[in-house]
């Protein structure tokens, strides 16, 4: 009655998996809590006009300026775990597991779960304007994980496995993603999306703004029949770029864990627009 379909370029999609983890974590730092999660560092800002090269989308790049005003890269991964944000007063909790929170970091949002059982609700800040590398990708070049017998599934839960059974080469794969995810803590209902508003799960898709409009519903074909149907562009992410790129969002709790970290799929996407859209497009 209202919409009208579209396809963005070949309509092709793929689509992957997030959800909201639940980690150990507790708001001072404890025995065996001792992985620091900060909060946006208020030195991380988006270069002037003619400190630095604008990126491809006419924003001004983020970094920080040193001692000498000069604007620079922000820390990376590695420098922030090797401690160059410990002592500014960033810590907003601390979590147990340096695995659990590198992935919480990719999902965006979370909980952590204190020893007491209290929860503390954290969601995505800001970034350090690094780009983002998956470390599945460069497993799977070099042979970590794949589906011959004997290896490491490609699967979130694969991947975690690896990384826990080798703990020197694990600290040296997750520092290849460079990216780092700031976090504030949350009060409301739910995970909040792109939009400022609670994400739900099996209903919220993020996409690459760039191709689809936040808000916009989403119809996806795929050769996963759970996240085939209807779905609303809600969300964004670093890794969630190109026109038919999407990243279905699956809620909380062991099953939505199960979900999205197997969620590998493949298919068709249209994008639904209001009457006329079209139309309108075609006379510009």
């Amino acid at each position: 009655t209202y919409f009208e379909t579209a396809e963005i370029g070949d309509g092709n999609a793929f689509v992957t998996g997030y959800f909201e983890p639940e980690i150990a974590g507790a708001r001072t730092r404890l025995p065996g809590y001792d992985v620091p999660v900060y909060k946006l560092p208020p030195d991380l800002v988006r270069a002037r006009a003619g400190d630095a090269v604008p990126l491809a989308d006419g924003r001004m790049p983020l970094g920080r300026y040193d001692d000498a005003g000069v604007f620079v890269p922000y820390y990376d991964r590695g420098q922030i775990d090797d401690g160059e944000l410990a002592g500014k007063a960033l810590e907003i909790a601390w979590a147990a597991d340096p695995v659990e929170l590198f992935f919480l970091q990719i999902q965006g949002s979370g909980r952590l779960r204190a020893p007491d059982g209290s929860l503390i609700r954290i969601g995505f800040a800001g970034q350090n304007g690094h780009p983002y590398t998956g470390i599945g990708s460069v497993m799977r070049e070099r042979g970590l994980i794949g589906s011959a017998p004997g290896q490491y599934s490609g699967s979130m839960q694969g991947i975690q496995q690896y990384l826990r059974d080798h703990p020197d080469e694990g600290r040296a794969l997750m520092r290849q993603n460079r990216s780092y995810v700031f976090f504030r803590e949350l009060t409301g209902p739910g995970p909040v999306g792109a939009l400022n508003v609670p994400i739900a799960g099996r209903s919220t898709v993020a996409v690459d703004p760039a191709f689809v409009p936040l808000g916009a519903p989403v119809w996806l074909q795929l050769d996963r029949r759970e996240a085939s149907g209807l779905w609303v562009a809600q969300d964004t992410g670093g890794a969630i770029q190109g026109a038919n790129r999407f990243d279905s969002f699956w809620g909380a709790g062991a099953e939505a864990r199960r979900i999205a970290g197997g969620m590998n799929a493949r298919g068709r996407a249209l994008l639904l627009l209001p009457k006329g859209t079209l139309a309108r497009l075609d006379q510009r």
